[in-house]
């Protein structure tokens, strides 16, 4: 049985890992749970000092939204090294642009022309320490500064409905030690009972992890979120028959 499942691993065609390298002033950590089951997907480059990146929960199997997401990660990077390549680009035109042509692949490559797919979409300026961001499906988004631990607004409808949407980037500064946070849709429906995980204690966990590199902000919110399940972190899920969904968190850390 374990041999097929690796077999079965091996078949799916999926995205290329993310190879971001260093990057100064910025701490940047991906963290998926355990054996990814469905489509959540991230990616990350660097275009000289700055840093594009996506946070993606594509609706389906991750057989099925393996190749949708090999489509989105060649778009993302082929337009991320067109668009930021110069050193005049705009951050918040390129974004928008980005997001569009992560649109149109997403949309060509789903069977149908149709795949849900919330998914943030953002490039960090690490010499001036601006981001901008698009929202698209209203994945949760927080950060925490000096004015404390809060989410950022500005949710657009997902990718994947059809490409004559268009997308306006936000603009978020980060200061020295600011942290921004972005989990996919598992961890906010992680149950107790019927009590969710929900978005406040996403940012409660997020506070008490404020001076945790990136890697340790991932970690404490998705072991945060199996506490509150009462279930061993890394551990299985004794009585559930269905699969349950992908957890990730990414997380940003300005350092200087």
């Amino acid at each position: 049985m374990g041999g097929a499942k690796k077999q079965l691993a091996a078949t799916v065609q999926g995205p290329q890992r993310a190879e971001l390298g260093q990057v100064a002033g910025l701490d940047l950590h991906a963290q998926y749970y355990a054996d990814r089951t469905g489509g959540d997907f991230f990616d990350a480059m660097r275009v000289g000092p700055r840093v594009a990146f996506l946070l993606s929960d594509i609706a389906g199997s991750r057989l099925e939204a393996g190749p949708i997401a090999a489509a989105m990660q060649q778009a993302f990077r082929a337009k991320a090294r067109e668009l930021f390549g110069a050193g005049d680009a705009n951050l918040m035109e390129g974004t928008e642009m980005m997001v569009q042509a992560i649109n149109v692949a997403l949309v060509g490559a789903a069977k149908g022309g149709i795949c849900f797919a919330p998914t943030i979409v953002g490039c960090y300026d690490a010499q001036i320490g601006v981001l901008a961001y698009i929202n698209a499906g209203g994945q949760t988004l927080a950060i925490q500064d000096s004015d404390g631990t809060r989410s950022l607004p500005n949710a657009s409808l997902p990718l994947g409905l059809t490409t004559h949407l268009t997308y306006e980037a936000s603009m978020q500064a980060l200061e020295r030690g600011a942290t921004l946070l972005m989990v996919t849709k598992g961890v906010i429906v992680s149950k107790r009972g019927k009590d969710q995980f929900g978005v406040e204690r996403v940012l409660q966990a997020l506070e008490k992890a404020k001076d945790e590199p990136a890697a340790g902000v991932c970690r404490a919110v998705l072991e945060a979120a199996h506490v509150f399940e009462k279930q061993r972190w890394g551990g299985l899920r004794l009585g559930r028959k269905a699969e349950p969904d992908d957890m990730t968190a990414l997380a940003m850390v300005r350092v200087a």
